[in-house]
């Protein structure tokens, strides 16, 4: 398109040619300008309402002051220690519950293992609790953030690994024949140790403890194990023994019925026979012997961690 006009009195002719590329050409040089002009204006205005007034800033764009920056930053800061003081707090509980678990431990293990369980001095082990629970005011308040997501996540794991620690410890504990094999009322008429024999007379060793209740009691596994015997023998009548942990084996004799096979697992105070008179014996009780690793142990070693726990 073209535009023509002619002026004065000379009658000169001017002529514009007007194009699709000029046009372009001249929005693209207005939108520049008009951009440009409200990004300097946007920019010189907020930095004025900083200055000259705050709260238009903050309603105008959401900006804020750097000593209302550092005043949020303190309240994060202040909640971020108060947090950490909690979680110091938590340590030393968490400390004490497992000194309170090492004593324990200590009382119920059985003497015969006590030596190789619990070390006051070497060998000592376990998680670390990290301690570092301060704050740096150097330092930036995401570094501050990240560095207590950290101790937090190693404070966590050090939690979990404890407590991994403690159930298998007492799920050692548990294994170990310290519980008492009768579930009601009883009475021991007879103890470990040389004594006159019932049918002769003479002395003889007697090689475990006779508890005497009604026929039928309920017999119960004094710890969790695998039934390795279950049968009949000429002195001991019906008979079961049960294997354990650290070659622990528990003899129930003179049974009046069976209830478990050979090969089958039992827990502790699970019910596995019932008091009887069967075999060498003058009246319904129950023979009860503790062996380790084919030698004879006094029951009354083992049973006495049993009452020394007990509330």
């Amino acid at each position: 398109m073209q535009l023509m006009w002619v002026s004065g009195p000379t009658a000169s002719v001017r002529t514009i040619s007007i194009t699709a590329k000029k046009v372009l050409t001249a929005v693209c040089a207005s939108a520049f300008v008009l951009v440009t002009f409200g990004v300097l204006l946007h920019f010189i205005g907020f930095r004025i309402a900083i200055e000259m007034s705050p709260g238009l800033a903050r309603s105008m764009g959401g900006v804020t002051t750097e000593a209302e920056q550092q005043k949020v930053e303190a309240v994060y800061r202040e909640r971020l220690d108060n947090l950490r003081q909690t979680m110091s707090a938590t340590v030393q509980e968490i400390r004490q519950l497992e000194t309170l678990k090492n004593r324990f431990m200590e009382v119920a293990t059985p003497t015969s293992l006590r030596d190789k369980y619990i070390k006051k001095d070497d060998a000592r082990g376990g998680p670390w609790l990290p301690l570092r629970f301060q704050s740096s005011p150097s330092r930036d308040l995401i570094q501050d953030f990240a560095s207590a997501i950290d101790e937090f996540s190693q404070t966590e794991a050090a939690v979990k690994n404890l407590s991994q620690n403690w159930s298998s410890q007492l799920s050692w504990l548990h294994a170990l024949p310290t519980g008492i094999p009768m579930a009601k009322d009883f009475r021991v008429t007879s103890g470990f140790g040389i004594r006159n024999d019932p049918f002769t007379g003479q002395l003889a060793m007697h090689e475990g403890l006779d508890f005497v209740a009604e026929i039928g009691s309920p017999i119960v596994a004094s710890a969790a194990g695998l039934v390795s015997r279950s049968g009949w023998d000429t002195a001991y009548g019906n008979v079961i023994e049960v294997s354990h942990v650290e070659g622990f084996v528990t003899r129930y004799a003179h049974l009046s019925k069976r209830l478990v096979e050979v090969g089958q697992k039992v827990q502790r105070g699970e019910t596995i026979a019932q008091l009887g008179s069967t075999g060498r014996s003058t009246g319904p009780h129950l023979h009860y012997e503790v062996l380790r690793n084919d030698r004879v142990l006094n029951p009354t070693q083992m049973l006495l961690q049993a009452t020394a726990t007990a509330p």
